[in-house]
Parts: structure tokens; sequence; C-alpha cells
């Protein structure tokens, strides 16, 4: 049996932006940023989030594209993150998503376990994405659709609420 307690799950999702960020057409996402990351440090199970120079990761580069941006974190487990994502705030920024963010084919959101304590890095996540987009869920990166526990090879069916979905 895997001690589950010896792992952290990490989450990427990135996003094709429609405007600049300081664009008005932007305005209700980026003043969103600061109220969601606290509530984020706040929830029960959070762990870490990618931090730029601004304190969200609106700056930090992802696939060298100065359309996308990053969200980056690591939580107990997938519950917790969850929890978070379909709540609240956040549950609010999701449902409004298409106002700020091309839609994309491919797989933007992975997820993936890490040991406790490691911070995952953008290389790393972007990695995973890529392997996910290639090959599917694995437990290499997956999805919350397609989940797999830590050390596991068989996937496991998690909760999501009808019609959020897990990308952007």
């Amino acid at each position: 049996m895997t001690d589950t307690t010896a792992y952290e799950l990490a989450q990427v999702n990135i996003a094709r932006l429609k405007a600049p960020l300081d664009s008005p057409r932007l305005k209700d996402f980026v003043d969103a940023l600061d109220p969601v990351s606290a509530d984020a440090d706040a929830a029960d199970g959070f762990v870490w989030r990618l931090q730029g120079e601004a304190g969200d990761a609106t700056d930090v580069p992802v696939f060298g594209d100065s359309w996308l941006i990053v969200n980056m974190s690591v939580w107990q487990d997938a519950d917790a993150l969850t929890a978070f994502m379909y709540a609240g705030r956040h549950r609010e920024m999701l449902a409004r998503r298409r106002e700020w963010f091309e839609r994309v084919a491919e797989a933007m959101t992975a997820l993936w376990w890490v040991p406790a304590g490691h911070r995952p890095t953008v290389a790393e996540a972007e990695a995973r994405l890529l392997h996910l987009r290639a090959n599917g869920p694995t437990p290499y990166a997956f999805t919350l659709r397609r989940s797999f526990p830590a050390g596991a090879s068989e996937p496991v069916a998690l909760e999501v609420p009808e019609g959020l979905g897990c990308g952007v």
C-alpha cells in the first residue's frame, strides 16, 4: 500500500488570453486574481501556488507564448482541490472563463503526484501537459475526470460538477 501522505497533488492549468491583461475586457478577471488567490491560500488542503513578481503567476512565461498564462498549485489531495475549484469566488470565475480565454481543443490542465514538499517548476508542468496531450491520462499526467491515486496504475473516477469541466 502506498502512503498517500508522502505525496501531494500538483495541478497546472494554462489559458490563452482573448485580450491583453491590462485591457478593459479582462478587468474583472484581473481584479479577481488577488481575492481568489487569498481564498486558495486559506483553503483546506492548500499547500503552495506558483507566484511571480506581482504575487500571481500572470508574469510567469509558459511554452514561450506571451498570450498564455499559467496557474500552478499543490494540494493535499484531489478532494481539497475540487472543493476549492467548485465553490465560492473561484467557481464564479470558472463560470466566466469563456469571456476571457480562448477555447482550445488540446489539454490545458494536468494533474500529477509529487513527493510531499516538492514544488514543481513550469518546465515540469509543460512536460506533464505535453505528455497528457500525447498519451491521454496516465499516472504521469492525468485529469480530474480520469485520475490516478498516488502510486497506482489504474484510474479512479472523481466527481466533477456538471457543466464545469476541468479545462479553461
